[in-house]
């Protein structure tokens, strides 16, 4: 099973955990300006998400029961594309580097 990790710079980032392998990193750009990153990776085993706020430091440990998950890394970014399209605004998903923390 594949999911999605999003972190949002400023606000919130997701961290990964033992149990998840990343496959692929995205920036999304609304009209130029990255506004979150995101990792399609694979879960290996039930673990818990660990999301960190940017400006208080609380960590909530989020079990991975309660994220969207996906048969194939394929349909994860199929699903993260229609996520980040909104008519004709200008958006765009750019290939990025995995940021192992």
């Amino acid at each position: 099973m594949y999911v999605i990790l999003t972190s949002k710079p400023g606000q919130f980032r997701t961290e990964l955990v033992d149990g998840l392998r990343p496959l692929e990193a995205y920036d999304y750009l609304f009209y130029g300006h990255k506004k979150a990153y995101f990792v399609i990776a694979e879960l290996l085993k039930d673990t818990k998400i660990r999301v960190i706020e940017e400006e208080s430091e609380i960590v909530n440990d989020v079990p991975s029961k309660f994220l969207e998950k996906f048969e194939s890394p394929e349909q994860a970014l199929t699903e993260l594309n229609h996520l980040t399209s909104f008519g004709t605004m200008e958006t765009a998903l750019r290939k990025a580097a995995i940021i192992q923390r």
